[in-house]
């Protein structure tokens, strides 16, 4: 899946720790050939440091070949100079294109630094204040947390520290705008208070995006290319994968088989709006450009893009990362503002990767040795990208060379027998031998959420049997067969090329016996997301209800129900106001304002309606219609 970016390795080992891999259509890679990039970064002068990475193209040859990354572009930058821009392997396997500097990769969250960029121009400008609450600039802006909702500021958007999980499945594959997504935080349980702790947050750079949108008074992509893109010339970089489709050099996406090792080509992910927290896309020629900036205090060729408080700001450490580093070369971990910083080594770092399905990136620099390097990879969650600066910084620097290649390995190679061993024993937390409580078409219908939306389960056909057999998912895009697990709950099948594979939905009933909701574990560090259920849209629709409308035989007065407008309907008695009836599911209907209390309308075998069925706390009467 998506997008899991943290600082240099961290992700790389959850991702070994995972071994969560997806993909489609098969593309097998041979070994990694080297593509000299087309540059279009003005030729440098050679320089000595330049043969400090003698060696660099087998280097790379072979660390391609261990992780089976098909292609790969590299930037090297030294005290200003752009030493090495290069292309390695193939943008596209199957017809042995190969990538160059103009070779256009998403880079996912390496967006973020662009979109502290564009804040700090607005800074800059006066307009926008770091250390204000949010909620000055947007008088909408609203937290599930009212002590967010009043002191959450634009320098907390960008640091991680909002105390909200990751809620990622909020945007991924969703359709709603920048404001919808924004509008939908006020919906979305938090787990740590305000600045309590680093917890890595795309939804909180979507809305940094929308804040920079709202006060320059254009939409953030407008921003970012007329102040950042524009005055560096970085005309190969796109704010969308689907802008970068249309150009006529772009990389495809691949992703390994933890199983089978084979690598796959896989479809392009459809991501939702997502722009500020990781949709740019750029080539390695571009990326130079954007590194030496920062790495020169905000200046290319004698122009002041950022100001040199607003880039000091970005590479100075705002928020602490829990956590002890796993490596001894590895320092303690922070982060800046839309960069992580930590030390390689005992030399300060400062990076960003990105991942996203199909690629991964990294930019890193070592501000005291003026070193600066770009990877692009077009392999899903590969630790060549997080190693490649380590090994050019200790090039350069004639350091004693750390072996990251078989290290990764060695560690990549560890976990997945860990969880083949697992398989082979058969341990996979299911109880056997249960069966569902209901009727497979007593699951289906639309489940809602109001902060991450709609679940939708159906039911279709399966195997070649003539009726419906078996359930299907839909959330967002992302559409999956579930098969029964245990109990009811339901599962995405077993497949090692699917990052939901294994994904557990559980339905709950509720105390008249139908299913009412549905939970799904979404996120880790919260409770399971639940959706419940709601009506079918034809239960608000006017030709449906007004079958339903008349007198029933109650007592000496009886009730009148009646249509109100055209899409509910009023359960009215003689000198009482009258009740809204809230659909619930089929002919069954709420008692406004009473718990417990609902009306299920029944009908003959030429569709007249004939009774009602009244359900109340221990009791369930049969009313005729007059």
């Amino acid at each position: 899946m998506v997008r899991r970016i943290g600082n240099p390795l961290s992700f790389a080992f959850r991702r070994l720790a995972a071994l969560c891999v997806v993909a489609s259509s098969l593309a097998t890679t041979g070994s990694a050939q080297n593509g000299e990039s087309s540059q279009a970064i003005p030729p440098q002068p050679v320089l000595s440091w330049a043969r400090n990475l003698d060696g660099f193209d087998a280097f790379m040859e072979k660390a391609m070949r261990d992780f089976k990354v098909p292609g790969a572009a590299v930037a090297v930058v030294k005290d200003g100079k752009i030493i090495l821009a290069k292309g390695y392997g193939y943008r596209d396997v199957d017809h042995k294109l190969p990538v160059t500097g103009k070779t256009v990769f998403p880079i996912a969250s390496m967006t973020k630094s662009f979109t502290v960029s564009s804040l700090g121009v607005l800074v800059d400008q006066g307009k926008l204040e770091w250390d204000k609450p949010v909620r000055e600039f947007l008088p909408g802006f609203r937290m599930y947390d009212p002590v967010a909702t009043d002191q959450l500021t634009p320098r907390d958007l960008v640091t991680h520290r909002s105390g909200l999980p990751r809620h990622d499945f909020v945007w991924y594959t969703s359709h709603f705008t920048y404001k919808e997504l924004v509008d939908r935080l006020r919906y979305l349980e938090p787990n740590e208070a305000l600045r309590a702790k680093f917890q890595y947050n795309n939804l909180m750079f979507v809305t940094a995006g929308y804040l920079a949108g709202h006060v320059a008074g254009m939409q953030w992509e407008d921003l970012v290319r007329q102040r950042i893109l524009a005055p560096l010339g970085m005309t190969g970089t796109y704010m969308s994968s689907a802008e970068a489709r249309k150009s006529s050099e772009y990389a495809l996406p691949y992703r390994k088989d933890r199983k089978t090792q084979e690598v796959h080509q896989i479809d392009f992910a459809a991501w939702g709006e997502i722009g500020p927290a990781g949709g740019v896309n750029s080539t390695i020629d571009d990326m130079a450009r954007y590194l030496l900036m920062h790495m020169n205090k905000g200046q290319v060729d004698g122009k002041q893009i950022l100001s040199a408080n607003t880039v000091s700001q970005m590479q100075t450490p705002q928020m602490v990362i829990q956590g002890t580093p796993p490596f001894p070369e590895l320092g303690e971990n922070s982060y800046g503002m839309g960069f992580f910083i930590n030390t390689y080594r005992g030399h300060k770092e400062v990076s960003h990767g990105g991942n996203l399905d199909g690629f991964s990136s990294q930019l890193a620099f070592f501000p005291n040795e003026g070193i600066g390097v770009i990877v692009l990879t077009n392999m899903d969650g590969t630790p060549l990208r997080d190693f490649v600066p380590y090994y050019i910084f200790e090039r350069l620097q004639g350091l004693n060379l750390v072996d990251w290649d078989d290290r990764l390995l060695t560690l990549q190679k560890k976990g997945e027998a860990q969880e083949m061993a697992a398989e082979k024993k058969g341990i996979t937390g299911q109880y056997p031998g249960t069966h569902p409580s209901h009727e497979l078409a007593e699951y289906t219908g639309d489940f809602q959420n109001p902060g991450y939306g709609k679940i939708s389960i159906h039911a279709v056909s399966k195997g070649g049997v003539e009726g419906l057999n078996a359930l299907e998912m839909t959330l967002n895009d992302i559409k999956r067969p579930l098969e029964h697990f245990h109990y009811d709950t339901f599962r995405v099948p077993e497949n090692p090329l699917d990052s939901f594979e294994k994904l557990t939905v559980s339905f709950r009933t509720d105390p008249d016996g139908e299913i009412s909701s549905v939970s799904v574990p979404l996120d880790s560090r919260v409770a399971d997301i639940v959706f419940k259920r709601v009506a079918e849209a034809r239960m608000f629709e006017a030709a449906f209800l007004r079958q339903f409308t008349g007198v029933y035989d109650v007592g000496a007065v009886g009730w009148t129900i009646v249509l109100v407008g055209d899409n509910s309907l009023l359960l009215t008695t003689p000198g009482s106001p009258g009740r809204k009836l809230i659909p619930r599911r089929g002919a069954r209907f709420d008692v406004e304002g009473v718990v417990g209390i609902s009306l299920e309308f029944k009908q003959d075998a030429s569709g007249k309606t004939q009774e009602v069925v009244l359900y109340t706390p221990g009791s369930v009467s049969v009313i005729k219609k007059k």
